[in-house]
């Protein structure tokens, strides 16, 4: 069994940054991806970005240019740097990790979600 733990978020400015760190402990399940969804208010949970233990990076359109996804393979953490923030981006956040991009979201595991909202 895997854990994900969530950190980072809060209220923020548009135009400003966030950090998000999502930290896994355990073991027994694949964490080869990490990555992070999202969901606004009447809104489907979508995927904001993920990684591969080896670096491969896979990013939603809408946030690309503007966050980055890393890891730290030796501290089981991924991080979701995310910079010139719209309102638009309001949402929970939620980390997620699993064998691979495509099914992180039906078999991995998950985080409690973190809000993250951007507003003057």
């Amino acid at each position: 069994q895997v854990q994900l733990v969530e950190s980072g978020g809060g209220l923020v400015q548009p135009g400003g940054s966030l950090r998000l760190s999502c930290a896994a402990s355990g073991s027994g399940f694949s964490i080869n991806a990490m990555g992070w969804y999202r969901q606004a208010p009447g809104k489907e949970r979508e995927l904001v970005a993920a990684i591969t233990r080896i670096g491969i990076t896979t990013y939603a359109d809408s946030v690309k240019g503007r966050f980055t996804i890393s890891r730290d393979n030796a501290k089981n953490t991924v991080y979701l740097q995310m910079n010139t923030l719209i309102p638009e981006d309001t949402a929970v956040y939620y980390c997620t990790a699993g064998p691979s991009f495509t099914t992180m979201r039906s078999v991995g595991s998950w985080g409690q979600g973190i809000q993250v909202t951007v507003s003057s």
